[in-house]
């Protein structure tokens, strides 16, 4: 008897029907722009008529280790939320209206059902980011994943004009820092999460009075998509300088918006920290007055701010204004200086960085 390609573990018909049940989902995402239909070996995108210099600006990102959550709760549906979260509002960092986005799914048996509730979640963040689901590809690879286990990411393309371009390279001492809060933890630090929450499902799904919910539902939270707020402000207010702040928490990423010779100060007591990272600090046995440990926290998760933008003084009014006409909630954290890096402070005391051995 011959050995067919269904014997190894791949279905090629469970494919065609994964198609069959997303063709809905990534249809919702089109615009004019988009030319041709899910199932071509490209997509295609026309360019819109009117940016006189235009550049493209990319990204590319996974959601990480929180898939294992999703796999926990048997729960698929915001996942791909995630996915295009962490691309579109890193290229947004740049002043870059997200154009399209193309996704990447890879199981060892592939369940058509589960694949087309993933992509219903990767649409429904390219609807809130404006970009289109022009394409993707859907891997069934046996042997290779654990039952039940996927892994996601994204790729997504945004537009700019060339003059428009937010670079940070502007920013100087004394400019402010404002911080957009975060929808939980979003994606990054799940390693660590799940470390001190557990996987089992059981005690994740028994409401928790310190997080005034259940663990899963807190923790499965899709990260928050600041693309609309963000053209919104810079259409109104001279931004200097934007950062999404995802793995490497504040430490690694609101330095790279600055130019040569700048730091800043930033104060942690400067707005409420959410729940969810203080069960996570008390889980960790990190006590009152730990300030090397607590750094570590800072340096690993968003702790309640996702975005953080830099202004010159006189238009913090503005952008608090602005910000909060398109629903986010934000704050003054902190200010620019002369050095480099981040120093974190509570209490009017300067966290201090753990000692490298």
């Amino acid at each position: 008897m011959a050995i067919s390609y269904k014997d190894s573990g791949v279905d090629v018909e469970r494919g065609y029907q994964a198609v069959k049940l997303m063709k809905e989902h990534v249809q919702s995402t089109y615009n004019q722009n988009v030319l041709g239909d899910i199932g071509s070996f490209g997509g295609f995108y026309e360019l819109s008529k009117g940016i006189k210099n235009p550049v493209l600006v990319a990204g590319t990102d996974g959601v990480g280790t929180k898939l294992k959550y999703a796999f926990v709760a048997d729960k698929h549906d915001t996942i791909g939320i995630d996915a295009v979260a962490m691309c579109v509002n890193d290229i947004v960092c740049q002043g870059a209206k997200p154009l399209f986005f193309l996704d990447y799914f890879a199981t060892g048996k592939l369940s058509p059902e589960t694949v087309a509730t993933v992509v219903s979640g990767v649409a429904e963040g390219c609807r809130q980011s404006g970009a289109a689901l022009i394409g993707g590809e859907t891997a069934e690879m046996p042997g290779f994943y654990a039952d039940g286990e996927y892994d996601i990411a994204g790729f997504a393309v945004g537009i700019v004009d060339k003059k428009k371009v937010i670079n940070g390279s502007k920013i100087r001492k004394g400019d402010v820092l404002i911080g957009i809060k975060s929808s939980g933890v979003h994606s990054n630090g799940y390693s660590l999460v799940r470390k001190l929450f557990g996987e089992d499902k059981q005690s994740l799904e028994v409401y928790n009075e310190k997080l005034g919910a259940r663990p899963i539902d807190v923790l499965l939270t899709p990260t928050k998509i600041y693309v609309n707020s963000i053209l919104s402000l810079i259409e109104k207010v001279n931004v200097k300088g934007i950062a999404h702040i995802t793995g490497g928490g504040f430490i690694e990423n609101i330095p790279r918006i600055f130019p040569v010779g700048i730091g800043c100060e930033i104060d942690i007591d400067s707005y409420e920290v959410p729940a969810v990272f203080k069960v996570m600090q008390e889980l960790a046995g990190i006590a009152e007055g730990d300030y090397s440990e607590l750094y570590k926290f800072y340096n690993t998760f968003n702790m309640g701010i996702g975005m953080v933008v830099c202004v010159a003084p006189k238009d913090i009014d503005e952008t608090l204004r602005q910000l909060a006409l398109t629903g986010e909630k934000c704050c003054v954290i902190g200010k620019t200086i002369k050095g480099k890096g981040v120093t974190l402070k509570h209490n009017g005391t300067a966290l201090v960085p753990p000692t490298v051995k």
